[in-house]
């Protein structure tokens, strides 16, 4: 692709940077915000800017979050006992989506993976066993995606919080095995969070 301006050559190449754009997709980007007003295209950057150096991560459950402590965790509506383990911030937004769960989330910022070289150390699992133990946890619902590194993930978080009193259950197989949580259509991941199963029928023992 031949540019007739650096500049334009440098945000088409920028963009690109970003999941799921290619070069021509970027220059249709860039080649839109050429048309727009000045001032409008400030304030997107400074939007952007300002949002990648405010954003902050809830204390709690690692969700994003403008303040400390994120409006799920802060809301007194939201059933604190009950704590859905996800991947990844997608995965809250998914499951908020499906307006079915009133509990809380714990994101763990990824799934045991050897392969990737993700250990649990590198996820937020110490965090999660410190919440069992002190705020009254009466439930934990596993729901990642049905692959194997979530199945990993999941019985590794199992055999972690089997000397706790806990009621531990992971999403029914509405989604398909292999499939990825973000991409569940709502009322698939809706039902999957209503019905539920206890660990001990999906985990092999």
């Amino acid at each position: 692709m031949i540019f007739s301006s650096a500049l334009i050559e440098n945000a088409v190449n920028e963009f690109a940077r970003l999941p799921g754009i290619g070069k021509k997709t970027a220059l249709r980007l860039v080649l839109h915000l050429l048309k727009q007003d000045p001032a409008q295209v400030k304030l997107f950057g400074e939007v952007v800017t300002r949002m990648r150096d405010q954003i902050r991560f809830c204390k709690t459950c690692h969700n994003v979050s403008d303040e400390e402590v994120c409006s799920i965790c802060s809301s007194p509506s939201r059933n604190k006992a009950l704590v859905c383990v996800v991947e990844n911030i997608r995965d809250v937004m998914a499951i908020e989506n499906t307006q079915q769960f009133n509990g809380v989330y714990h994101v763990l910022g990824g799934i045991i993976s050897p392969i990737d070289g993700i250990g649990p150390d590198q996820l937020n699992i110490h965090s999660l066993i410190e919440r069992v133990q002190q705020q009254g946890v009466e439930e934990i619902i596993m729901a990642l995606s049905p692959t194997i590194e979530g199945d990993t993930t999941i019985y590794y978080l199992s055999k972690k919080l089997k000397e706790f009193p806990v009621k531990i259950t992971t999403i029914a197989r509405g989604i398909a095995f292999g499939g990825e949580l973000e991409y569940a259509d709502e009322m698939t991941l809706a039902r999957s969070i209503s019905n539920r199963l206890p660990l001990e029928s999906y985990v092999q023992k």
